[in-house]
């Protein structure tokens, strides 16, 4: 399944969520209305009138009887000779030769089927005319009205106008904008930009009334107008070694989006050295080790409870020796209210920093969509201490609340790298800002 399949599959949460609350939007207040015709084509009318209204005339009942009596008389055939031999009808004999060969072609055609009812009393002079060829084509052509009444029913039911169900439809007023905007915030969206997107699809649409299938149209195309611009890989820069530095509150999936990051980058083709930075707690190191020895990455590690400065400069020291493309430093997770946490990880960068002055040239801050807005605080804090450069946003299959990314995006307008919806390696990937709309709307776009 592709990356977009899970993540379509996984963002249920949130597309349930918003699903639900916009047919409860629409249903409030609006009326079932037949589909309308998207597919209006004047060609399948023009078609089918050209050819009934010639074979229209032709009665179905009859077909049985002409055969039977016409069959014995074949007979006929011979007096047709005789119709050339006198002179002075030279003009009744001349009017037939001409039609087939020119313009009167429809009327050989036409001619035989009248004739068909008329052949019960057996006129004596067009008895003559009509032949066992003139009896295929009149065959052939009563057995065509049969077919012509199926023909608009099978178009009809082609083009699906026919059986279908009827939409619900809402008129867009200030009382559906203000549940839009709700059910946005609710969605943790922010109220910022829960606002900018609702005003952005009601302009120049109040008063048109709108369908679910239409709202989530113009939802995912606010969405990823938005998300476009913060779209962005992460950059790799010919310094050598780049350091890329990641840090989070406990709990975000630091550990894990470094070893994965490890794993693509080596598969690229690039040389990655690990530093377990997180020397508190001998999970994280453990883990990194694992990842290491799966992506065939090094990973430097020091004694449990040693200064993680310490590490981190040693670390760089290791990449430099080796012409290691890129040193990745896991840090262990602090919360954004703990001044201590927080002072060391800037200690961490002072460090660094002494190594290279641009260092490090990358510092992802990994965030928990399910912390809902408390994400914003997080970004706000970590970003005036460490200088984030991009964001990765895990666990989007854990919540209900997948907006947040949006509201960060309008809010920061920070890079996002990547996203999160597992714990295998091909869940951690570059974020594209149209599925991922289409995911937390729940529009099908396949």
């Amino acid at each position: 399944m592709s990356f977009f399949g899970k993540l379509k599959n996984r963002l249920f949460k949130s597309s349930s969520k918003l699903d639900q609350g916009l047919e409860a939007i629409v249903e409030d207040g609006g009326s079932e209305e037949a589909p309308e015709p998207p597919l209006d084509r004047p060609e399948t009318p023009s078609e089918s009138p050209a050819s009934p209204p010639q074979e229209a005339p032709q009665p179905e009942p009859v077909t049985p009887d002409p055969v039977p009596e016409i069959q014995p008389d074949q007979p006929l055939e011979t007096p047709a000779p005789d119709l050339p031999t006198p002179g002075p009808d030279a003009t009744p004999p001349s009017d037939p030769t001409p039609g087939p060969d020119v313009t009167p072609a429809p009327t050989p055609v036409e001619a035989p089927a009248p004739d068909i009812p008329v052949e019960i009393p057996s006129p004596g002079e067009p008895m003559p005319n009509i032949g066992p060829d003139d009896l295929a084509i009149a065959a052939a052509l009563i057995e065509t009205p049969a077919a012509s009444p199926s023909k608009p029913g099978f178009l009809g039911r082609l083009f699906g106008r026919q059986g279908a169900a009827p939409v619900m439809r809402r008129v867009l007023d200030d009382d559906m904008v203000e549940s839009l905007e709700e059910l946005l915030i609710a969605s943790d969206m922010g109220v910022d930009t829960a606002l900018r997107v609702t005003s952005n699809i009601a302009e120049g649409r109040m008063g048109r009334k709108l369908s679910v299938q239409e709202i989530k149209q113009l939802l995912a195309s606010e969405i990823a107008r938005i998300m476009e611009p913060v779209a962005k890989p992460l950059p790799l820069y010919p310094t050598k070694p780049q350091v890329v530095l990641v840090v989070g509150v406990n709990g975000s999936g630091k550990t894990t989006t470094i070893g994965k990051l490890a794993s693509q980058f080596r598969a690229a083709g690039k040389k990655v050295v690990i530093a377990a930075g997180d020397t508190f707690r001998a999970a994280a190191v453990e883990q990194l080790q694992v990842w290491g020895e799966r992506a065939g990455v090094p990973v430097l590690t020091a004694p449990e409870g040693s200064d993680p400065a310490s590490l981190a400069f040693d670390a760089m020291t290791k990449a430099q020796a080796d012409g290691a493309d890129l040193l990745m430093i896991d840090t262990a997770g602090r919360l954004q209210n703990r001044a201590d946490l927080m002072e060391e990880l800037a200690k961490i960068v002072r460090v660094i920093r002494k190594k290279d002055p641009n260092a490090p040239h990358n510092t992802l801050l990994v965030l928990d969509a399910t912390t809902g807005q408390n994400a914003v605080s997080q970004v706000e804090i970590f970003q005036k201490l460490a200088d984030v450069s991009g964001l990765v946003m895990t666990k989007l299959d854990g919540t209900a609340k997948g907006g947040v990314l949006v509201s960060l995006a309008d809010k920061f307008g920070l890079p996002i790298h990547a996203i999160g919806v597992g714990e295998q390696i091909d869940d951690l990937q570059a974020f594209d800002p149209e599925e991922f709309a289409a995911a937390l709307t729940g529009l099908d776009t396949e």
